[in-house]
């Protein structure tokens, strides 16, 4: 674990991609090892509606992942005026499928698609990504089984810097995806956690108490220096295209006082896939050894 930065006048930065890279390259030789064992390579498919520009390009980014570390990857692509009905139907098909050992949907889904109908439809031992009303449940519980990857990816980061026990930590968001899970898996860590979102108070007064910071409201540049303690490790799980250019949550002001800083993008993007790997390693492994 590298040094708590509190000195520096221009932020670290904690870098998703190498981190990413070193874990894909152990899933690689994992995976090796049970094709070997079993003679098949662990399977995701995943469930796709509509055009969505960014879910594309995650989409893509996921495939090539699948590949470069063995996995086989299925995507089933659908067009955006597909009925629920048939998403569900599709989603039954794959929980009875042998073959496949884990199932995403990608999100967003197109308006008049309810997440939750077609969540409450998936198993919960293909769900690698953690969302359904089971394993949200179990995490809640501190007897987690698939954690969702964005919050499992931003722990390992923080994990690479600093210690969270005894830390104070603030979780910008309160969504099923990111802002829920990533508290409770700080709360695990022993960190003192508060969660802000936009019915809270004062909010920068309540993140300049905070060591560590994950924001992931979806709001170009909100958090910005007067947010930060000095020395502070900041995680921006936030990615919108704003005026042409893929952008975060947190301005670049913020690089003045934190001690570490995730980039954006090649900050949390890479470890949300690497943790989709792995959760989809994990399946297979329950289902076949």
């Amino acid at each position: 674990m590298s040094n708590f930065n509190t000195n520096s006048s221009i932020a670290k930065t904690l870098c998703g991609t190498t981190l990413a890279e070193h874990q894909q390259a152990l899933l690689c030789e994992r995976i090796k090892s049970l094709k070997q064992k079993t003679s098949k390579p662990p399977c995701l498919a995943v469930v796709f509606v509509g055009e969505n520009p960014s879910s594309l390009i995650y989409v893509d980014a996921k495939q090539k992942a699948c590949q470069k570390v063995g996995i086989e990857s299925r995507v089933l692509n659908f067009p955006s005026n597909t009925a629920q009905e048939t998403l569900i139907k599709t989603i039954q098909n794959l929980n009875n499928d042998a073959t496949v050992d884990g199932i995403l949907i990608q999100m967003p889904l197109p308006e008049g698609l309810n997440a939750n109908v077609l969540l409450d439809a998936l198993s919960p031992e293909k769900d690698v990504d953690g969302l359904t009303p089971h394993n949200l449940g179990l995490l809640m519980s501190r007897r987690p089984s698939f954690i969702p990857c964005t919050p499992l990816g931003c722990i390992d980061l923080i994990k690479q810097v600093i210690n969270p026990e005894g830390k104070r930590a603030v979780v910008l968001g309160r969504s099923l995806l990111v802002g829920r899970p990533m508290a409770l898996l700080l709360e695990a860590e022993n960190a003192t956690v508060a969660m802000v979102h936009s019915k809270s108070q004062d909010v920068p007064a309540i993140c300049r108490e905070a060591d560590i910071i994950v924001a992931a409201v979806g709001k170009p540049g909100l958090i910005t220096a007067d947010y930060i303690k000095p020395g502070s490790v900041v995680i921006d799980v936030g990615i919108t295209r704003h005026e042409g250019k893929i952008c975060g949550d947190v301005h670049e002001s913020v690089n003045a006082v934190a001690g570490w800083l995730t980039p954006v993008p090649g900050g949390v993007g890479p470890m949300t896939i690497t943790k989709l790997l792995s959760n989809t390693v994990l399946a297979f492994e329950r289902n076949h050894l």
